[in-house]
């Protein structure tokens, strides 16, 4: 018992001298905040309430349980300032057995190719050398795990809840990586017309574990140019908390509108939105889908309100809102699904749009004959 006790107390100690070490950021793994399906991207990422698809292990993993009867593929490829950066998203469902439980996987990657490394562009005699330029590329993957259960309440009225275990890989060419864990937890609360959703991401704080591979000639840059030299570290992401809810407006015997409104509730520090403070900074996002016969869709939305210097004022003092539009359209025919999204990334006085398509695909079973 006492070498129990003894135990627990070192892995204590080690592991609070660890946190000592390690640090949170305000902006860690910032790749995972870019979104998942056109759908999502196109509404304003407003996505926790009404997720019903495979993109929901990225939105709220509760959301899995609306997969039934057979496998579901998503994917999507979107890319980012002219082809500088690209992002895929792919995920597979499988609804188990019982049809109330559901296992689902998946990938996210970032990357950016061709970064110019010019560490030794300049000679120890003070020359530009261009013949030393070498590129490089800095990538971003994460795998999700999720596992969603349905919980029935009454007879219109039910609740999903969902877990995302999620491992998360960085490179940066060949002289810097990270290897990270962190879990995601989410609940959907389903009505007739209305639904609620609460996600919790990165609830038990994210870890991503640096290291780094410099030769001698770049730590001698690095002393000489006096750079800090970098060493292993612990990056930790902070929890934040996502909260929607939707309602569902039926127009007509074919028409329906859905409109469904999200914040972001993060605990890392002040941040440049609509509500902040040192302890949380509340971040709105909006969406509205109408929807012909659950078979044609057009979207809208906003989202990443920030305040930002007038374009229009010359003393530079003076700050007006701006954010982020989004629009979309998709139709589905049979077991096939198509979205696509055109979202602004920058402010309406310097837009930089991206289209966005996303494929859905239901796997029909074979029927035994």
């Amino acid at each position: 018992m006492k070498k129990a006790h003894l135990f627990l107390s070192l892995a204590v100690i080690l592991l609070s001298q660890q946190f000592s070490l390690a640090q949170f950021r305000k902006y860690s793994n910032e790749f995972l905040n870019i979104g998942a399906g056109a759908r999502g991207l196109a509404m304003g990422s407003a996505q926790i309430a009404t997720v019903s698809d495979g993109t929901a292990g990225y939105w709220n993993p509760a959301g899995l349980v609306n997969v039934k009867d057979n496998p579901q593929v998503n994917l999507m490829h979107a890319e980012y300032f002219a082809g500088i950066g690209k992002y895929d998203f792919g995920s597979l469902i499988l609804p188990l057995k019982d049809n109330k439980r559901v296992l689902g996987l998946t990938f996210l990657r970032f990357a950016v190719d061709d970064i110019p490394n010019t560490i030794f562009l300049v000679e120890p005699d003070g020359t530009i050398n261009f013949s030393n330029i070498q590129t490089f590329s800095s990538a971003d993957y994460a795998f999700l795990i999720s596992l969603a259960q349905q919980i029935s309440l009454k007879k219109n009225k039910k609740i999903n809840a969902g877990l995302n275990a999620k491992i998360i890989h960085r490179k940066a060419g060949d002289f810097a990586s990270a290897w990270g864990f962190g879990f995601d937890a989410g609940i959907q609360i389903v009505d007739k017309r209305w639904r609620i959703g609460i996600m919790a991401k990165d609830v038990t704080t994210t870890f991503n574990a640096w290291s780094f591979n410099l030769n001698e000639k770049m730590r001698e840059v690095f002393y000489v140019t006096q750079n800090e030299i970098p060493v292993k570290s612990t990056e930790l992401t902070a929890p934040k908390l996502v909260v929607g809810g939707a309602y569902s407006f039926k127009l007509n015997k074919n028409l329906n509108l859905l409109a469904e409104a999200n914040v972001d509730v993060t605990f890392d520090g002040r941040r440049n939105t609509v509500i902040a403070s040192d302890v949380a900074s509340v971040d709105p996002k909006m969406g509205l889908e109408l929807s012909w016969k659950s078979a044609f869709f057009i979207r809208g939305g906003i989202n990443n309100f920030q305040k930002a210097l007038d374009d229009n004022d010359s003393t530079n003092m003076s700050k007006v809102w701006i954010y982020q539009p989004s629009v979309g359209a998709g139709f589905k025919i049979s077991n096939v699904q198509i979205d696509y999204a055109f979202t602004n990334l920058a402010n309406q006085s310097n837009p930089l749009y991206t289209h966005v398509f996303s494929l859905k695909v239901d796997l029909k079973k074979k029927e035994n004959k």
